[in-house]
C-alpha cells in the first residue's frame, strides 16, 4: 500500500476544475457520489460550498502533465 498519496486536481475526468474528482480519487470514492454530496451540502449550507470550492481550486495543486515538463 502506497503512503505517498497526495491530493491533486486531475487533468482528466473533471467537470469544472477537478476538485470533486481529486477528492474522489484521494479517498477512493466514486466521483458521482462526491459530486452529489457536494451539491447537497452546498444547497443546504446557504451556498457556502461555492466559496470552499473556489478556495480548493486555489490551494489544491493540479496534477503534473506527464507529457510536458518545464
Amino acid at each position: 500500500m502506497s503512503t505517498d498519496k497526495k491530493l491533486r486536481r486531475p487533468r482528466n475526468g473533471r467537470m469544472i476544475a477537478g476538485v470533486c474528482a481529486g477528492l474522489a480519487e484521494f479517498f477512493g470514492l466514486d466521483v458521482s457520489l462526491v459530486r452529489i454530496v457536494y451539491t447537497l451540502a452546498t444547497i443546504f449550507s446557504a451556498f457556502s460550498g461555492v466559496i470552499i470550492y473556489f478556495l480548493m481550486v486555489l490551494i489544491v495543486p493540479e496534477e503534473e502533465n506527464r507529457y510536458f515538463r518545464q
